[in-house]
């Protein structure tokens, strides 16, 4: 089994890198994304809620997302958390049961944050773009599928996306064992790393 880690800032292309490379390894890869551990805080009344920090580190239950990897590695079946953006809550009567596969992928913004979960990954990846890119597909991300408009895209970027960013997400790159710029647009990148895992998984 190998543990892969993909990393990025927000709108760099992560979820079409982790796409592609399911798409070649077939049948292969379960992706654990990171989104899906965020902290309940169903505790809280719904005006604090709005105002959680989804950027930083803090709010990642690393804790249960480090022990359910290594479940993973040793064989065991988990049980991912559901996490809802809009109620800001972990679900208490839904999971999603996850099995073993060769290749795990890793997947989120803050992955390489934490140590005790870069430590269980063999294969680290940080998928770059410009801030420009990100910027827009972030704002479309947030009208879309969060219901943000774009005066309000544009605060949540300048006041919480773009300095946690230079603050915790750009400095994890130096964990990185490849970095892929121009994001989910480098294929050839996508083909080199493919290749990679391919020979890594045979040679084990």
């Amino acid at each position: 089994m190998l543990i892969i880690g993909i990393a990025g800032g927000s709108g760099s292309g992560k979820t079409t890198v982790v796409k592609e490379i399911t798409r070649r390894l077939s049948g292969k890869v379960v992706v654990i994304p990171q989104d899906s551990y965020y902290k309940d805080s169903s505790h809280l009344p719904p005006e604090e809620r709005q105002k959680i920090n989804f950027d930083h580190p803090d709010a990642i239950d690393f804790k249960l997302l480090c022990r359910q990897i290594n479940e993973l590695r040793q064989g065991k079946t988990i049980e991912q958390p559901v996490y809802s953006y809009i109620t800001c809550s972990r679900s208490k009567t839904e999971t999603v049961t996850v099995e073993p596969a060769e290749v795990i992928i890793v997947e989120g913004i803050l992955v390489f944050t934490c140590k005790e979960l870069r430590d269980q990954m063999n294969i680290k990846l940080f998928v770059d773009a410009d801030d420009d890119d990100r910027l827009m597909r972030i704002i479309i991300r947030d009208i879309e599928e969060r219901g943000r408009t774009i005066a309000t895209a544009m605060e949540h970027y300048t006041e919480t996306v773009k300095p946690m960013h230079l603050q915790f997400i750009e400095p994890s790159k130096r964990y990185a064992d490849i970095v892929i710029p121009q994001g989910g647009h480098n294929k050839v990148a996508i083909d080199v790393i493919s290749a990679t895992i391919e020979r890594a998984l045979h040679n084990q």
